[in-house]
């Protein structure tokens, strides 16, 4: 059990650094927080959608390493190389902060499918949640033997799931804190230096 937490804990760290982020997705949850509409719904149906995709990226590169063995090792570089730009990237908003909104998001109606209807775009329609699921979370996994690639994926998905219903269940407290530029240099600044560790971490275990 304690051997896997290690591999646990990169999972959860690395899944919370590419979820927290301005973006519409986020914003949709928080609004429905704030109206206290289908919260468990919404914020349930944003974790489901990210377990599956983690599920697939960590299983699909499971997979190919029979077929490609060295394929844990350009994961682990291309995971560095992508965790080191994204460390800048937040960096550079932490110089430029954004304020997270509910009344920034469209209205669409208030009823359950409505709302569904609406994560699922907001959720599938961005190019990037594949890119974190199931390119760069299931890449890091493979790395790890099969016990210690699922803890992986499962402290991913925990970072999922803490976040989506945190934002949604907490949204009246959260609102005040999220609609300010300060609170979200330092969250930007903090994701940064959570980026940055990590892709260290990479690097030294390719060349150590």
């Amino acid at each position: 059990m304690f051997a896997t937490l290690p591999a646990a804990l990169q999972g959860l760290g690395l899944g919370a650094s590419l979820i927290i982020a301005i973006g519409a997705q986020n914003a949709y949850v928080l609004r429905q927080g704030l109206r206290r509409q289908h919260v468990f719904a919404v914020a349930g149906l944003c974790v489901l959608i990210d377990c599956i995709l983690i599920a697939l990226g960590a299983g699909g590169f499971a997979s190919l390493l029979r077929t490609f063995p060295r394929l844990p090792d350009v994961a682990a570089w291309g995971g560095a190389v992508f965790l080191a730009l994204y460390s800048l990237r937040a960096f550079a908003a932490a110089l430029h902060p954004g304020t997270l909104k509910a009344a920034a998001t469209t209205e669409t109606g208030n009823s359950l499918k409505s709302a569904l209807a609406t994560t699922l775009a907001l959720s599938l329609l961005n190019p990037h949640v594949y890119l974190d699921t199931v390119i760069l979370l299931g890449g890091l996994a493979s790395q790890y033997p099969s016990q210690e690639r699922l803890a992986f994926a499962l402290g991913a998905m925990l970072a999922s799931a803490l976040w989506f219903y945190g934002l949604g269940f907490g949204a009246r407290q959260l609102a005040p804190l999220f609609a300010s530029p300060r609170a979200w240099r330092l969250l930007d600044a903090f994701v940064g230096c959570v980026m940055a560790a990590l892709a260290a971490g990479l690097i030294i275990g390719q060349i150590t």
